[in-house]
């Protein structure tokens, strides 16, 4: 059988790609170096897979920040005010300024140009840049970086498998940039561009082209179909005999889309059966037998081993039907969302043996899939018994495991009432209380929490790891930045303060190493976005809080200010969403033990003194099911669980909630029914856009809409924020809004961390002079 993944982590096993990509940003690195960095990940990606003995092997999965910006560049969907730092780029086949411009913004060399907008792919916690789209797009042939990258590996006596994102995918990820128009349209003057890629591809000898489909496992319309059909029997026709198309579907099943999808004219048809097991018998039945079935067996998206009796199971179901010769073995989406390699593994104390046994990285799973196929072929090889042994003997000890049973733990659960979700008044009365507590201005300034994590503060936490430095002298540093961070805030204005979060690491994995029922790896890295990457916890267990994880630090930082200072903590959802999730029970379950342990946190803060606590929930949309039939039962418990960690406090206790680069438009009425005092939410890069959804629903609650793109280094003006603050009052209250950025702040520097918030607090008290002059004047 051919065996593949849908693609490789890009990042490398040290994280190489984010390293050599924030050097080059810095002037610390050539382009040429650059893009030498890149050739060498995919060169040792490629012989990894091979020596593993993967049979295709895909090319195109590489990029240097995101997939689709590459797709943006490979279809000229370029927007214009790029155009003139494009045209001066010295090498335009690798226009690589202009393409991080595009993704960060630019500020610098005589261009001062804003970020084009990005959200979460589908529901993970990948973020994409979102192509704009206008009614009279052009587009046009203009990047090799898909041709140079297949010769490349074919240099290497690799035939890869290029992997494109697909044109009705692509079209369906962008926005329309003006009204009356709908960006299918465009089907057609897009589709040139994909058959001259094809034709060059075929030209250069490839045979399989991977198209990433992954819409296809939504609820889509009758239009969109129709889009499908147009765009792939023209593929097809245009590619010839010589073309195979891999039609990738993943993060779900094809649901009502299967009978549909079947009569695409694909060459082999790939389903993601770790989401959906069930669509196997139907598309066995469907499948038209001159085509190929590929099985996504191994989860893409988590680090469990895979049970491969299991797999084996559905594998010999497809191959009754079907036979070997019309079955790809494969994972269930690309490994981009799983980390590198366990073997890189060896800290016993942050991630004991026990566990690390249960767990597989890309590299292993890339040995599964291979060792799937051995199995199956008749005659096993004797490593292929050996893995099979191993694999079982690991899959027991998981299942019988005391390490993942808290008796305590389940009988809190079973004990909760339905009071426990409630606030105990409604808002009106609470935010009266709220403001005799605080006393708070119009257009209130805060920030969402985090301040940079310089050089220095990183250093101090490997050199407590390390035991170079105490536990004393470790505290000491910290509350200096604290110290140093409340005073700052003050001197320029703010409203409500925060303490930083110079203790965290990462805003989950820090929850993570103070709740029982989590283990750690050292480089289990996966890309969030661009250069960031983030090292999820795993929960293998019921999860207990055994002491206060927050409180003391916010405590600390509130005994140096008069001013309100926020307690700061991840929401339930979020660290299930970022984290590596247990299988073995629903993640609702998992979702309402991670909201008891938050909820003891707030009860502590308050208790502290505490008057404003942030719970962030930045990924509650990201959970959502890809299939709207599935959001209500979804919603009810994510938002039962944010209400659970939230309802604990009185009335005067301010709770806010963060979310960001999500749509709200289809789930207002669920944020609606999270009940948090104040939401603050990103807004910047789609220019206040995301606010008609709170102003249709008649939002009653405050928010506080980000008025700076933090992903960007560039500084925005205090023109430029009173205009987005202008656009919130149009569809606001006044009284309504806060004025925050629109997310943490430490992956930034100082300095323009400085000028943006000065500028921030500017901004609210030129708004706050001019609706008195208005009041004045009516």
């Amino acid at each position: 059988m051919i065996t593949h993944v849908l693609g490789f982590p890009r990042i490398g096993a040290n994280r190489e790609l984010k390293k050599a990509v924030e050097q080059y940003w810095s002037g610390k690195l050539s382009r040429k170096e650059l893009l030498e960095i890149g050739k060498i990940i995919r060169k040792n990606n490629w012989f990894l897979q091979q020596k593993t003995g993967l049979k295709l092997i895909a090319s195109n999965d590489f990029s240097f920040y995101d997939q689709v910006l590459d797709t943006i560049l490979l279809t000229g969907a370029m927007p214009k005010r790029y155009h003139k730092m494009y045209a001066a780029e010295e090498n335009q086949n690798h226009p690589v300024d202009t393409y991080f411009a595009m993704a960060r913004g630019v500020q610098k060399k005589g261009f001062d140009i804003p970020a084009m907008e990005m959200t979460k792919w589908f529901d993970t916690n990948y973020h994409y840049i979102v192509p704009e789209l206008s009614k009279k797009q052009v587009f046009k042939l203009s990047s090799p970086k898909i041709f140079d990258e297949f010769t490349e590996a074919k240099t290497l006596g690799i035939l890869s498998k290029p992997v494109l994102l697909g044109p009705v995918s692509f079209l369906l990820s962008g926005k329309e940039k003006e009204e009356q128009f709908h960006r299918l349209d465009l089907l057609d003057k897009l589709l040139p561009v994909y058959n001259e890629t094809v034709k060059r591809l075929l030209g250069l000898g490839a045979q399989w082209i991977q198209f990433d489909e992954p819409f296809l496992v939504t609820d889509i319309d009758t239009r969109t179909k129709e889009a499908y059909s147009f765009a792939y029997s023209n593929i097809a026709k245009k590619g010839g005999d010589k073309l195979k198309i891999l039609l990738a579907t993943y993060f779900g099943g094809l649901g009502k889309n299967l009978k549909f999808t079947m009569k695409l004219p694909f060459s082999a048809l790939h389903l993601d059966l770790v989401r959906d097991p069930g669509q196997l018998d139907e598309a066995i039945s469907e499948l038209p037998s001159d085509r190929i079935l590929s099985l996504g067996l191994v989860d893409g998206r988590n680090i469990w081993r895979n049970n491969l009796d299991n797999s084996l199971s559905y594998i010999e179901k497809a191959k009754a039907k079907l036979g070997e010769n019309r079955i790809m073995i494969s994972s269930s989406c690309s490994l981009l969302h799983s980390p590198c390699d366990l073997d890189g593994e060896t800290e016993e104390k942050a991630l004991p043996s026990t566990i690390k046994n249960w767990m597989a990285f890309a590299k292993q799973k890339v040995e599964e899939v291979v060792i799937l196929d051995d199995l199956v072929s008749g005659r096993p090889s004797v490593r292929a018994i050996e893995f099979l042994t191993i694999n079982r003997a690991a899959v027991q000890s998981r299942k019988n495991s005391p390490l993942t049973f808290n008796k305590a733990v389940r009988d809190r659960i079973s004990s909760i009432v339905p009071s426990d979700y409630r606030r105990k008044n409604p808002f009106t009365v609470r935010k009266q209380k709220q403001q005799e507590e605080l006393h708070l201005p119009l257009f209130p300034t805060t920030t969402i929490g985090s301040f940079p994590q310089t050089k220095e503060v990183r250093a101090w936490r490997a050199l407590l790891k390390s035991k170079e430095i105490t536990p004393a002298e470790y505290e000491k540093r910290i509350k200096n930045e604290i110290t140093n961070a409340i005073h700052w805030q003050e001197s320029i204005g703010l409203d409500v303060l925060v303490h930083g979060e110079f203790e965290r690491n990462d805003m989950v994995e820090y929850f993570g190493e103070l709740l029982e029922g989590f283990a750690f790896t050292k480089n289990g890295w996966v890309q969030s976005y661009g250069s960031r990457c983030v090292k999820p916890p795993v929960i293998y267990g019921d999860l207990n809080r055994p002491r206060e994880m927050t409180t003391s630090w916010s405590s600390f930082a509130q005994s140096l200010t008069k001013k309100p200072v926020k307690g700061m903590l991840t929401g339930p959802v979020t660290i299930l969403q970022w984290s590596f999730v247990r299988d073995d029970q629903p993640r609702s379950e998992t979702c309402r033990q991670i909201a008891l342990a938050i909820r003891d946190e707030v009860c502590d803060l308050e208790k502290a003194g505490i008057k404003v606590i942030q719970i962030d929930e930045p990924a509650l949309r990201e959970g959502l099911p890809l299939c709207k039939s599935e959001w209500k039962e979804y919603l009810d418990w994510a938002v039962n669980c944010f209400r659970l960690s939230a309802s604990g406090v009185n009335d005067g206790t301010q709770i806010h909630t963060h979310m960001c680069y999500s749509e709200f438009n289809d789930i207002i009425g669920s944020i609606a029914g999270m009940d948090a005092d104040v939401i603050s939410i990103e807004s910047s890069r789609s220019q206040m856009e995301l606010l008609n959804a709170f102003f249709k629903f008649k939002y009653p609650n405050d928010i506080g809409p980000g008025v700076y793109d933090i992903h960007s280094p560039r500084i925005p003006s205090m023109e430029e924020m009173v205009a987005l603050l202008e656009k919130a009052i149009s569809v606001l209250k006044p009284g309504q809004i806060w004025v925050n950025p629109d997310c943490g702040l430490k992956t930034r520097g100082w300095e323009e961390t400085k000028q943006s918030l000065i500028n921030l607090v500017k901004a609210a008290n030129a708004m706050r002079k001019n609706i008195g002059v208005n009041r004045k004047k009516a």
